[in-house]
């Protein structure tokens, strides 16, 4: 796997390459944020004349597919065509495996990140689901513990299973854009690790004004809004290169997609294990330092494959053009 192509652009196709970076991204961020900021915070403050409150759940679903739209408007605008367009994967015999890790990897992570979180604060561990149990009544239920055990098992079980392909169409909508489309354009101007980076930074700020409003980690923190923002920004680094690195190796957007529908169904699925619900910053949550360590291992990991490879493909790269200067080079012998 190159995450650089092989064949370096040259100064006029650089300039295309970084008008249609600014292009997208300036078209995702004006719609995302004005979508936002005009609709979903009114709504979930109660203050929208059309939208209830209740329904804001959906005007956040919205926003998810505004990366994609904006593949569409870049292609278009540019007329760039929709020529590999990162959705039909290359090689599926071989790549299989990745889909499935793909598909069962965030649930995995999930699971030994609360572990991991419940071994350093064993006393944030409730047998009983008393948080679960208060979650509940909230909602209008009142079970016993044998019952929110089994409910909590079967919801787990489903979001393992069944997670990625329930939020496939709304993951995609962000996966066509992230790995899609800006990364592959990333991947002609920035080594591995730069372009690993900046994606997961990019993809965290557009996080923002949702970071602001609560979600992930809530409102009475120390340094809110920013601290949030920042702490999204690190996570979306750590998923955006396991994301990134199915990409690339698949050919395709799509097992990002089933990665990110997974991680979504489930990144949260221990704090209904704790006595009080965990600490954002900290875990069980995948979005936590300690609930998210196993995730940072493997992105790290992940990281240096990448850049390995890269180093290697650099040098057979080098090797070719170096003997190719040679023969060019090389006089030409006279017959005797």
């Amino acid at each position: 796997m190159n995450t650089r192509t092989a064949v370096f652009p040259d100064s006029s196709q650089d300039k295309l390459i970084t008008r249609r970076l600014l292009i997208y991204l300036g078209v995702t961020f004006a719609i995302s944020w004005l979508w936002e900021f005009l609709v979903v915070w009114p709504a979930a403050n109660g203050e929208s004349t059309w939208i209830p409150s209740s329904l804001t759940s959906y005007a956040v679903a919205v926003v998810m597919f505004v990366p994609a739209l904006s593949v569409l408007i870049t292609r278009l605008v540019t007329k760039e065509g929709f020529k590999n367009c990162w959705i039909v994967p290359k090689d599926f015999k071989k790549t299989w495996w990745l889909w499935l890790a793909a598909w069962f990897g965030p649930a995995v992570l999930t699971l030994l990140g609360s572990l991991l979180y419940f071994l350093i604060f064993p006393g944030q561990y409730d047998s009983s689901l008393g948080y679960f149990q208060i979650i509940m009544m909230f909602s209008g239920y009142s079970l016993d513990t044998d019952a929110l055990r089994n409910l909590i098992w079967i919801q787990i079980t489903v979001a393992a299973l069944l997670g990625p392909l329930i939020n496939i169409l709304t993951c995609f909508g962000e996966e066509w854009g992230w790995r899609g489309y800006l990364l592959p354009k990333m991947s002609l101007k920035l080594k591995t690790l730069p372009m690993l980076l900046v994606n997961g930074v990019i993809w965290g700020i557009w996080h923002a004004p949702m970071t602001a409003l609560g979600h992930n980690y809530g409102t009475g923190y120390w340094g809110f809004p920013w601290t949030g923002i920042l702490m999204m920004c690190g996570f979306c680094i750590v998923f955006s290169t396991l994301f990134s690195y199915v990409t690339l190796k698949t050919g395709s957007c799509i097992p990002a997609a089933f990665a990110h529908g997974g991680l979504n169904s489930i990144a949260s699925a221990g704090i209904y294990f704790t006595t009080s619900g965990g600490n954002a910053f900290v875990g069980p949550a995948v979005t936590g330092i300690i609930g998210g360590l196993p995730a940072l291992i493997l992105a790290g990991f992940l990281a240096w494959r990448m850049m390995k490879q890269t180093e290697a493909d650099d040098e057979i790269i080098i090797s070719i053009e170096e003997k190719a200067r040679f023969t060019e080079n090389k006089p030409e012998q006279k017959e005797a």
